[in-house]
């Protein structure tokens, strides 16, 4: 199966790819980490200097209209850059405990399949280019665009106490202009990728909440100042989650009335909806998915795959049984808080057992 023409589908695949160049970096996560999100985005309010700038943005592998409009952006790139890894790591951390769980080998064969696992990555991917978008505009990193200005909320008087709202109004705008599409596509691969980027925004909108800050006396908030606040992202990396767990899968059908080819559901698929459009809400695939328990062109497969021996190692092993091995662990025990700011833990060590998928 083909993929979508780069004049005709929204262009994630060359932002999804990035990751893939030599010397990129790799997330590798277990389920035991606590996941913090990204530490270089929004570390820095000052945009590169402009020579800097357009370098990056030519070494990134865009289009040339999304060339162009980098090298107009300053903070763009390195905007891009972080959207791509935050979109991996949470990928990967909603994945950790699953038989595919989002590594870089075999991305670029997925990207030309339409299984629901390409749903995610598309639906990620955007999410985390528009929630990284609106991060950058709040944290004084792009030129071209400030704190929200939602009229309702008097954003400027959110500035001068020190908040500034995440601007989603920007990032939806910009959006739609870098990555682009063409309405008179009639090609299903293109339509399935477009529904899933859109879905990867709406998920991101969903969590836009109003936050509020009180300025009276003893808190009483005579004097109220709120502004517009995105979820953390984790949240809408768990939210797409339930989407894939939930997937839709569709053909397309000509609209006679219309004149013009639609996505609808399958009648085999079961769902509630079958022989209608899916809701923009839901991610939607074309093909079934491969096992992923065997080495292929998708994946490295699950042997030597750590998993949990209550809850997943008979999924994750394929039913090959998994192999048991004792091993020290070290973690910080008997903490203590002193006077009077910083925490004096010990070194304890203990045996654990680690199982990881036979071959």
């Amino acid at each position: 199966m083909r993929c979508c023409p780069p004049d005709t589908c929204l262009l994630l695949p060359a932002l999804l790819l990035l990751l893939l160049e030599p010397g990129a970096a790799y997330f590798g996560l277990t389920s035991k980490e606590t996941l913090t999100h990204f530490p270089l985005l929004g570390s820095s309010t000052n945009p590169p200097p402009r020579r800097e700038h357009l370098k990056q943005c030519d070494l990134l592998k865009l289009t040339r209209k999304q060339r162009r409009l980098c090298r107009k952006e300053p903070g763009l790139a390195i905007t891009l850059r972080d959207a791509i890894r935050l979109g991996l790591l949470e990928c990967q951390y909603q994945f950790r405990n699953e038989r595919w769980n989002c590594s870089l080998e075999g991305r670029v064969s997925l990207l030309k399949r339409g299984f629901k696992e390409t749903a995610f990555l598309y639906a990620v991917s955007a999410a985390a280019l528009s929630h990284s978008l609106a991060k950058a505009c709040s944290s004084g990193r792009m030129e071209r665009c400030t704190c929200d200005d939602s009229p309702d909320l008097e954003y400027q008087k959110a500035w001068q106490w020190g908040v500034c709202g995440d601007n989603l109004k920007y990032s939806a705008r910009f959006l739609k202009n870098f990555l682009g599409q063409k309405k008179t596509n009639k090609d299903l691969r293109a339509k399935v990728d477009i529904h899933n980027t859109l879905v990867g925004i709406k998920a991101v909108t969903s969590g836009l909440k109003t936050t509020c800050k009180c300025h009276g006396v003893s808190g009483s908030c005579a004097v109220r100042t709120c502004w517009k606040q995105l979820s953390p992202f984790q949240e809408t990396g768990k939210l797409l989650k339930i989407k894939y767990d939930n997937v839709v899968k569709i053909f397309s059908a000509t609209n006679e009335a219309m004149g013009h080819s639609e996505l609808m559901v399958s009648p085999k698929s079961g769902h509630s909806l079958s022989g209608r459009g899916p809701r923009n809400t839901d991610l939607v695939s074309i093909e079934d998915s491969p096992s992923f328990c065997r080495p292929s062109k998708y994946s490295l497969g699950t042997a030597g795959r750590s998993c949990s021996k209550e809850t997943n190692c008979e999924s994750m092993c394929c039913g090959r049984g998994y192999n048991t091995q004792s091993q020290m662990v070290t973690f910080s025990c008997h903490c203590q808080v002193q006077w009077c700011c910083h925490v004096e833990c010990q070194n304890c060590m203990q045996l654990e057992e680690v199982y990881t998928c036979k071959p």
